[in-house]
């Protein structure tokens, strides 16, 4: 085979692969659009026939999305903001200072990664609850998150500061630079795309969290959006284009942060693979 052919090849299995991928994504919007007849027609159509634009205003008003949008907003700036200001200089320790308690420090962060939300929420909001943590809900989310995601931050930023050559900073030293000046005028700014590219994608997992808002957060007025979406569902649920209104207005925006952002995102996610 050639490589032209083969090249051909590829194409058209990423091009299944990536309508396969998105197909539902591409529905969710459609049935956003329906109304009650035409979701439940048969055979389905791909297109709406008469687009009903108004479900989008009616689900804002009477589900009060800017205040699920607001809140989901603070939480996950709150986790990124945290997981940035504490996760940095851990990982930069792990990238720069190497004995045996780095590598297990390393690898107890590693694990960290395994366990699930669904695991560790019990015990934190046991724990939350004893130290009185509950009375303030979105900040007990807010260290929750920080909690399950600083390890996938660090191990990103490690990469990206072990990329950075330590001769910079030993020139830095020489010329009379504290260790903490050579981090913050020479390695923090060359490390700024990888710490950037790993804050957004931590922003976009705290933007859709649901298992910790769900467990501690019984004011409606301080929920996030993922748990007003969870309202919707019960027994007898149809309202399917109000639903799929709901969940368009709530994804669009990280669609739309990562559409954008694609580039830097996949360049600073390879910063660290070759050293």
């Amino acid at each position: 085979m050639s490589d032209t052919t083969r090249n051909r090849l590829m194409l058209v299995i990423a091009i299944l692969m990536a309508a396969i991928y998105l197909f539902p994504l591409y529905w969710m919007y459609i049935t956003a659009l329906k109304g009650g007849s035409e979701m439940f027609a048969t055979p389905p159509s791909f297109w709406p026939g008469d687009p009903q634009w108004g479900t989008f205003g009616y689900v804002w008003e009477s589900r009060g999305m800017g205040r699920y949008l607001w809140n989901s907003l603070v939480i996950a700036v709150g986790a990124v903001t945290l997981i940035t200001v504490l996760g940095v200089g851990c990982a930069y320790v792990l990238a720069r200072y190497r004995n045996v308690w780095v590598d297990i420090g390393l690898f107890m962060i590693l694990m960290l990664q395994v366990l699930p939300a669904s695991l560790m929420v019990t015990p934190i909001f046991v724990g939350f609850s004893q130290l009185g943590m509950l009375d303030f809900p979105r900040l007990a989310v807010i260290i929750a998150i920080a909690a399950k995601s600083m390890p996938f931050f660090v191990v990103l930023v490690r990469a990206t500061f072990m990329a950075v050559p330590m001769e910079l900073e030993e020139a830095a030293l020489v010329d009379g630079n504290s260790r903490v000046g050579a981090f913050f005028s020479i390695v923090l700014p060359l490390a700024r795309n990888g710490i950037l590219v790993s804050a957004i994608l931590i922003f976009m997992q705290a933007f859709g969290e649901f298992v910790y808002s769900k467990s501690m957060i019984q004011a409606a007025e301080l929920q996030p959006a993922s748990v007003g979406l969870n309202s919707f569902m019960g027994p007898n649920t149809n309202e399917w284009n109000n639903i799929m209104a709901y969940a368009t207005m709530y994804v669009t925006p990280i669609l739309a942060i990562f559409v954008l952002l694609q580039r830097r995102i996949v360049s600073g996610l390879t910063s660290g693979a070759l050293k």
